[in-house]
Parts: C-alpha cells; sequence; structure tokens
C-alpha cells in the first residue's frame, strides 16, 4: 500500500470552498470575502488520498484555553514500517457554539500544517456585494488559476489532467 501525500495540498473545487465576510468597506456596501474549507472537505481529501484507516486527529486543551489538534497521519516508506507523523495547531473557541467551533477551527488549522488548503492563503484580495446585515450576497469566485484542472481518464483506468 501506498500513497502520494503531496495530493493532500491539491486545489479544492469551488463547491468545497465555503465564505465568510470580513473588513467591510468605508460604504458597508462590500466585504472582503474570506474562503476556508469545511472539516468534511479535509476528511474527505484525507479519506482519498490517505485512506480512512491511515489518519486520525486527537484534541488537547490550549496553552491559553482553547483547543489544540493533532493531525496524524501514517506515513509509509520504501522498506520501512510505517509510522504516525503528527502536526500539531490550535485554536481559540469560538462566540457561536465555542467548543465545536474551537475544534473544527483547530482540525483546519492542522490541516494546513499538512499542506491542505493551504494554497488559500495566497488567493489574492476578493471582494464581494453585501447585504445591510453584512451577509455575503452572492458566491464569491476564485481566480482561474486556483481552480482544479479536470481529470479525464485513459484506457487501463490511469488519468491525466486535461488540456
Amino acid at each position: 500500500m501506498s500513497y502520494d501525500l503531496r495530493r493532500l495540498a491539491d486545489f479544492f473545487e469551488e463547491a468545497d470552498l465555503k465564505w465568510k465576510p470580513i473588513g467591510l468597506s468605508a460604504d458597508r456596501s462590500k466585504a472582503r470575502a474570506a474562503p476556508f474549507l469545511s472539516n468534511r472537505a479535509i476528511m474527505d481529501r484525507l479519506d482519498q488520498v490517505c485512506g480512512p484507516e491511515n489518519w486520525r486527529n486527537e484534541y488537547a486543551p490550549g496553552p491559553a484555553g482553547g483547543v489544540v489538534c493533532g493531525l496524524s497521519v501514517r506515513v509509509l516508506r520504501d522498506g520501512a514500517p510505517a509510522e504516525w507523523i503528527t502536526k500539531w495547531d490550535g485554536a481559540e473557541n469560538t462566540d457561536i457554539q465555542p467548543v465545536k467551533g474551537g475544534l473544527s477551527a483547530a482540525m483546519r488549522r492542522a490541516a494546513v500544517q499538512w499542506g491542505i488548503g493551504r494554497y488559500i492563503y495566497a488567493l489574492p484580495t476578493i471582494w464581494a456585494a453585501v447585504d445591510k446585515e453584512g451577509k455575503l450576497c452572492e458566491r464569491p469566485r476564485i481566480p482561474a488559476e486556483f481552480v482544479p484542472r479536470p481529470v479525464r481518464k485513459l484506457d487501463g483506468g490511469r488519468t491525466k489532467e486535461a488540456a
């Protein structure tokens, strides 16, 4: 059994990105739109790349409150026994659903340690219209260079990026 951990860093489909408004414009008609991944999208990526049996997460109290998440992947090396490697990151509890929000945020941050969704931090600033309550009026779009290329199946089950 082997898998390519570099695939953890692949771009996500636009439908996997969630958006939240941050930083309203002076006239309060627009906000910077911040993309993020749901924990379900992260779990799906880990299952697809590693298999559900080859990753796990654990939580511990944060040093100043909040929570830290350790995201472990069973790393396979040719001729060597499999080894669990853990990368940690943390987050404060959130205002809404404090514990669940803190756990989710810590897992998202730990996933970035593995390269999952790290490219999101390289996106240019995206502005989107907001309503009077500051909620996004439309789903923002990411630039084309951050959208995954379509993959087509070849004979024998191999895949190739479409041109």
